[in-house]
């Protein structure tokens, strides 16, 4: 009888490990929102670091967070360290491209409570007198994180918190 029951749990954790390999090698996250304001108002929130606390979900969630930051004060080469609780874990951010007033792209490394290397990319799209603004997390999908994906999904942890953040730049640049 314990070999029939162990049988089953290693062929139901082959099927598992199997199924994960067919999950997409790239992840996207994306959440977006109207702001009733000109691109030039938003821009500068998120395109220096020191303006994220403004509306930023994570920055909320721990409030001894270490903030170190460096490189040029803000743009291309701006540097944004943190170490935080479990909720916000450790990790760098760093622009690594601009487009005054309508993209920035940031290299985002996460390094505690699990190693991630991925693509934060903002677009801001004049419309009339106000901006439409995606907030947007790409890259790519290794294994661990295919199996993980099984049980956790990456848009339903992440996408609530973009929409926060968004909800909070709204009000912070339509005041």
């Amino acid at each position: 009888m314990f070999e029939i029951i162990a049988l089953i749990v290693v062929v139901l954790i082959a099927a598992v490990l199997i199924y994960a390999t067919t999950k997409p090698d790239t992840f996207r996250v994306q959440r977006s929102t109207n702001i009733k304001v000109q691109p030039e108002k938003i821009f500068p929130l998120i395109n220096d670091f020191h303006n994220w606390a403004a509306w930023s979900p994570w920055e909320k969630l721990d409030p001894l967070l270490k903030r170190t930051y460096s490189g040029s004060g803000q743009g291309q080469g701006a540097v944004y360290e943190w170490d935080g609780n479990k909720k916000v874990g450790t990790g760098r951010m760093e622009i690594i491209e601009i487009a005054p007033p309508s993209k920035v792209l940031i290299k985002l490394d996460f390094i505690k409570p699990f190693e991630g290397h991925n693509i934060a990319e903002f677009t801001l799209e004049r419309n009339g007198d106000s901006t439409n603004v995606t907030w947007a997390m790409y890259g790519p999908t290794p294994y661990m994180a295919k199996v993980m994906s099984l049980f956790m999904d990456c848009d339903n942890m992440v996408g609530p918190q973009f929409e926060t953040g968004l909800a909070k730049m709204k009000t912070v640049t339509e005041k």
